[in-house]
Parts: structure tokens; C-alpha cells; sequence
């Protein structure tokens, strides 16, 4: 009877606390730990490294992270890569994975792993869009064919660790990469947010410090310069995975490869030149960025006039502003029609718009030669120094120094 209650006893203590008998902050710290190298390991080895080939990995940490990835979310390299990387290439169509612009925010807030499940079925898919992701032994015969033997074990080695308990650790394992990867970031990062560049689609940056998703929350960033291994583009901004990228590759487990390009300046420079032509072109975005804010002081200034006038509303003067800082071709039907309106009370408000639209023109002009280019670009500083417009004039005095 006492071997019996003994046993049980025993069985019981191992149920309530596992081999290691953790004390509830400690088991807290851990799910946090494991938690955020599993993020850790998605945003360097499956988003930078994989999908966009944004730096090399030393066989080392490669292979860990694999194994990490496998063992605490059973995803699929080739499937994680080409899903990524069809995303990117269709974002916000149809054919978009997970686009919450035409599948709705709360469908892909809520049921995002299920549409990377479905799309991971489509074959084309893989064969189109999943080249160059490992397909050696290990990949074939164990990762592939055998996803869902890591998570299992996990669910072993969990309740073994901790008791029953680690099933709720490996329950919160298990949503972590479907809430923040799949969730937040492809529904809100494509919904809510702010934005440093009004790049094609809707990718906005979450929070301005990347650490509780590895940096992935700065998505308008990586949208815009999406082969950067760096997600962070402002002083502000923070990248934890940056930080862990650039840890490895000074002890030479990493080599980045790209990172988003920065315009260097001459003072002093009295005119464009093929090397400000050339510059203007690779940062079209850190160029259109800075314009934006040109507008947005040049609207500052013209709107202590224009809000006395009855006919212009405080909630039309605001949505206007909003309207002014985005690309002008993106703009619909009725938002130019309000930017109409607007420009019929503010001829510099107009000005800043037309040269906007005539300065993104000039690296959509892929048919003119590089002296015709330059021509335009001189043109355009010409006359935006010569309007009278202060903002202009500054911004053109500061885009004839890029080099």
C-alpha cells in the first residue's frame, strides 16, 4: 500500500512540476526566451535569408535554425519562402496569399494560418516561387515529409520538462508564429500603421522598434527595400533582428549581402549632374519621402489662409492634407476631385503637386537617354527654384547635392 501511494505521489509531483520544478516567473521567462528565438529564427533564416536572399548564413547557424523551426512550428522552408515570396510579387491583388486589401484584415488577422495552410497546397506555387531553398538529406527525409514529428516531440519533451503545464507552454509555442507572423504582421502590417515611403501596396510599419517580432514590424520599410537585411531605415527605429545579424557575421556566422541604399551629398553643389541623376533614381524613395515633407510644410503654411475660407471645412482641409502626401497615381476618382477643390484656393499647393508628378515621372521615363533624363532633372530644379514656393525651393536646393 505505501509503494503504491508512494508511486503515486511521485506521479503526481512529476505531473504538477516536471523534471526541472520551475517556479511560475521562471516558466513565464522561459516561453519568453523560446518564444522569441523561434522569431528570431523566421525573420534571419526564413524572411532575410531564404525569401530574399538578403545575406548568407554560416552552416551553423543554418542548421540551427532549421531545426528550431521544425522542432517549435513544423513550417516548411520551401513552403514559408515561396508563399513570401509570391506575396511580394502579387501583393495586394487576387493572387496575393494573404493580402488583407482584398481578402479583409479580419480574415487574415484571424485566420492567416490558414491561408498560408491552403496556399502551401498549390504547386505552382512551390515549383514557381520556391527555387534555391535547401534540399539536402536531412530536408528530404526528416524536415519535408516528417513537419509535424518536431512539434510532437516538443509536446513530449514539454510536459516531460514541466509537467502539465507545458502543455499550455506548448500551446502558446504553437500560436506564436500564427499571431504575430501570420496575423499581425500580414493583416495590420498591411493595414494600420505609419509609413516612412509610399511604396507600391499598402505595407505599413507597426511600431518603430522591431523586438517583440524581431523587427518585422517595420513592414513599410521591408516592402520598400524588401532585399535589405536591415529593416530599420529612421534614427529612431529599431531592428533586433539587425542587431542579432550584425552579432553574427562580426564572429563570422553571417555576411549581409544588401541593405537598403542611403543618398550620400556634396555641399555646396551648384547644379545636377549624371551623378545626381543617378542617385535620384536608386533612392526614388528616400527622394519622394522627403518631398512629402516639403508638402506637408508647404500645406502647414497655406492653411492658416485657407481654413478662414467657409467653403473649405476642417474635415476637408484634414483628409486633404492626408490626400496630399500620398503617391498622386494612387489617388481614386473622387480624392483627385477633392484635390480639385483644394487647388482652387492654392495655387502653390497645385504647384507642389504638378512637380511632384513630374519629378516621379522622370524615372518612369525608361525610354529616354541618361542626357535627356539628366535635362529634365535640371529643368525641373530650374523651375522649382524659380516658383517662389519656399519648400520647393529648399527641397530642389537640397536634390541637386545628392551624388
Amino acid at each position: 500500500m505505501n509503494l503504491f501511494s508512494n508511486t503515486l505521489h511521485a506521479v503526481l509531483s512529476f505531473l504538477d512540476t516536471g523534471l526541472v520544478g520551475l517556479s511560475g516567473w521562471e516558466l513565464v521567462l522561459y516561453t519568453l526566451v523560446v518564444t522569441h528565438i523561434t522569431i528570431a529564427s523566421v525573420t534571419i533564416f526564413l524572411h532575410r535569408h531564404q525569401a530574399h536572399r538578403a545575406l548568407e548564413l554560416h552552416a551553423i547557424p543554418s542548421h540551427f535554425f532549421r531545426f528550431w523551426l521544425w522542432l517549435t512550428t513544423g513550417q516548411v522552408t520551401k513552403e514559408w519562402a515561396a508563399i513570401h515570396r509570391k506575396h511580394h510579387a502579387k501583393c495586394e491583388t487576387e493572387d496575393d496569399p494573404h493580402s488583407p486589401v482584398t481578402k479583409g484584415v479580419m480574415k487574415v488577422l484571424l485566420e492567416g494560418a490558414e491561408l498560408y495552410r491552403a496556399e502551401s497546397k498549390n504547386q505552382e506555387t512551390l515549383d514557381k516561387y520556391g527555387h534555391g531553398t535547401p534540399n539536402d538529406w536531412i530536408e528530404r527525409h526528416v524536415y519535408t515529409p516528417y513537419s509535424w514529428a518536431g512539434v510532437s516531440a516538443l509536446l513530449v519533451i514539454n510536459v516531460v520538462l514541466f509537467g502539465v503545464i507545458g502543455l499550455t507552454i506548448w500551446a502558446v509555442q504553437m500560436l506564436w508564429i500564427p499571431i504575430w507572423a501570420a496575423g499581425v504582421i500580414n493583416g495590420i502590417g498591411h493595414f494600420w500603421g505609419y509609413r516612412n515611403y509610399d511604396c507600391n501596396d499598402a505595407a505599413t510599419n507597426v511600431f518603430p522598434w522591431g523586438i517583440l517580432i524581431g523587427g518585422e514590424e517595420l513592414h513599410n520599410n521591408h516592402h520598400t527595400f524588401a532585399t535589405s537585411a536591415k529593416l530599420s531605415n529612421k534614427w529612431y527605429e529599431f531592428d533586433i533582428g539587425w542587431t542579432y545579424i550584425r552579432m553574427m557575421e562580426v564572429v563570422g556566422l553571417a555576411k549581409v549581402k544588401k541593405v537598403a541604399p542611403k543618398p550620400k551629398r556634396v555641399k555646396n553643389k551648384a547644379e545636377a549632374d549624371f551623378d545626381t541623376l543617378q542617385a535620384v533614381i536608386a533612392n526614388r524613395y528616400h527622394v519622394m519621402a522627403k518631398y512629402a515633407k516639403s508638402v506637408k510644410h508647404a500645406f502647414r503654411e497655406e492653411v492658416e489662409q485657407l481654413k478662414h475660407k467657409a467653403e473649405l471645412e476642417p474635415r476637408f482641409l484634414k483628409s486633404a492634407r492626408k490626400l496630399m502626401q500620398r503617391e498622386p497615381a494612387k489617388l481614386e476618382a473622387p480624392q483627385k476631385q477633392q484635390l480639385v477643390k483644394l487647388f482652387q484656393h492654392s495655387k502653390v499647393l497645385e504647384t507642389m503637386h504638378q512637380m511632384r508628378v513630374e519629378l516621379s515621372a522622370i524615372w518612369e521615363r525608361s525610354h529616354s537617354t541618361r542626357d535627356q533624363l539628366l535635362q529634365q532633372l535640371q529643368d525641373w530644379c530650374a523651375r522649382a527654384e524659380a516658383s517662389g514656393i519656399k519648400s520647393l525651393q529648399e527641397f530642389s536646393m537640397r536634390l541637386r547635392t545628392y551624388a
